[in-house]
């Protein structure tokens, strides 16, 4: 197989299946030898994409009353945590801003406080609901650029969405497009050339396949960039400290191929030992014990999140 970014041979990591929603079947996933882009093999549709995540992804279970946008906080209380690996952290005030996959709609309400014009694009049409009871402007598909004027919009964002895209070539095109000059193009995305991946191996939560197609790493991203219009402007690491919980969670809760974890999908079960398991982990990570060996790791650059920031030139 060659690698779909730079077009080098690549070979095959692991053969891996869908621990955490129970979707059928096996994949196998492919190490670029040049650029290090790691990528799986499987082409689905457009109509298959939008199934796999309304039908498997949690969000059918949330409710209109649950919603709750995302707050302002301290540098220290962001930094400590790891809040700054989130694309919509970075986003200046009183812009128009396009949100591709913008999920429960919290990033939108967090940019409308702070009087940006905003946008969403989700393909999981469960959270039609939401957007439509607090009057966003949200298309329910697949980011289309054609649904928006040429140098539209000032920021584009993408927060763990990029990994799920078919050819991210085409969108990020597509997002050049609709960016005005000088418009930043901000998103975060696992890094799977960093220290989580190396020592989990393929237990590492953010393979999460099939809806993690791409795994990027500088280089890959920086093609990525040359052949859209756009230039990497920054890079860092930066790890929500609750990953790494989510990490031991995810080990103590490990399900058979086909079958929900207990600990990702409420149709889930967990035993009595895996019970246990998780209140001590989760009385560990009280500790903040979690918090310092991620901020430990992003300091080392060998975080488990890159965020990009790219803009148009």
């Amino acid at each position: 197989m060659k690698c779909p970014i730079c077009l080098s041979p690549a070979t095959t990591s692991y053969i891996l299946y869908d621990d955490r929603y129970g979707y059928p079947g096996k994949v196998d996933l492919y190490a670029c030898l040049k650029c290090f882009h790691r990528s799986l093999n499987v082409n689905l549709t457009p109509d298959q994409l939008l199934e796999l995540y309304s039908r498997y992804y949690p969000r059918s279970v949330y409710q209109v009353a649950d919603y709750r946008p995302h707050k302002p906080v301290s540098f220290i209380q962001a930094w400590f945590n790891g809040e700054y690996a989130s694309a919509f952290r970075w986003v200046p005030e009183n812009v128009r801003i396009l949100d591709i996959g913008c999920g429960f709609c919290e990033s939108l309400g967090y940019h409308q406080v702070r009087g940006c014009e905003v946008y969403g694009v989700e393909a999981d049409e469960n959270v039609k609901r939401i957007a439509e009871s607090r009057s966003f402007n949200v298309y329910c598909g697949l980011f289309n650029s054609r649904l928006y004027e040429k140098n539209f919009f000032d920021v584009v964002t993408m927060d763990q969405v990029i990994e799920h895209i078919s050819d991210p070539l085409e969108t990020v095109r597509g997002i050049a497009q609709v960016l005005k000059p000088g418009g930043l193009f901000i998103l975060s995305s696992p890094n799977s050339n960093g220290w989580g991946a190396k020592i989990f191996g393929r237990y590492w939560i953010n393979w999460h396949v099939p809806y993690h197609l791409h795994q990027f790493s500088i280089k890959s991203m920086k093609e990525v960039a040359s052949r859209t219009g756009l230039k990497v402007q920054k890079v860092k690491t930066i790890t929500n400290s609750e990953w790494l919980c989510y990490q031991w969670l995810h080990l103590v809760t490990y399900p058979l191929r086909e079958h929900p974890s207990g600990f990702w999908s409420k149709k889930g079960k967990l035993s009595l030992l895996q019970k246990i398991g998780c209140k001590i982990i989760m009385i560990i990570h009280k500790l903040k014990i979690n918090h310092l060996i991620t901020r430990l790791f992003d300091l080392l650059q060998m975080g488990d999140n890159y965020l990009f920031i790219l803009k148009k030139e």
